[in-house]
């Protein structure tokens, strides 16, 4: 895969992500999902009680994970 192929599928996301995508780009659970979301360093915003994380700080956050 090329960059541009690889950076064509990554907006092909939303551009704020919840749990759900994050286990689904990741592969792996929803709970731990958020157990990653949990994390000290991960880019997370909190709408009330939602979790959410920007498509290009995610993907930025796990380039260097």
């Amino acid at each position: 895969m090329s960059w541009g192929d690889e950076r064509a599928e990554i907006e092909s996301y939303p551009l704020v992500l919840t749990a759900i995508e994050i286990s689904q780009i990741l592969k792996i659970s929803k709970p731990t999902a958020y157990e990653l979301m949990n994390r000290k360093d991960f880019p997370l915003i909190r709408i009330g009680r939602s979790k959410r994380v920007l498509r290009s700080e995610f993907f930025s956050w796990l380039s260097k994970h």
